[in-house]
């Protein structure tokens, strides 16, 4: 039987946060962030953390952009440019919803 979802496409209006299933944790022994998620595990790297941190299901991915915006020196149209692709694979994933 096959599982045809509908694909979560991520927007600028979208509100992002990790699915139920999945958990971000800083592994301590090798100094690392993962996503743990059944049967899998990611390693984000600094810029995927950065952004992670701030999905939270209220927040939209314009207003993310505005703050990462504020604390890299970037105009927001570069940090979206940098961000949905990065949260359209990890919805791709299944490990994000809206």
């Amino acid at each position: 039987m096959n599982d045809k979802r509908a694909r979560l496409i991520i927007g600028p209006q979208s509100k992002p946060s990790l699915q139920l299933h999945a958990r971000m944790r800083h592994d301590a022994a090798r100094s690392r962030w993962i996503i743990l998620a059944p049967e899998r595990v990611f390693e984000p790297d600094a810029i995927a953390v950065a952004v992670l941190q701030l999905c939270d299901g209220s927040r939209t991915v314009d207003d993310i952009a505005v703050e990462l915006g504020g604390s890299y020196l970037a105009e927001k149209s570069e940090i979206l440019a940098d961000i949905m692709p990065l949260l359209q694979d990890l919805a791709d994933k299944g490990l994000l919803r809206t």
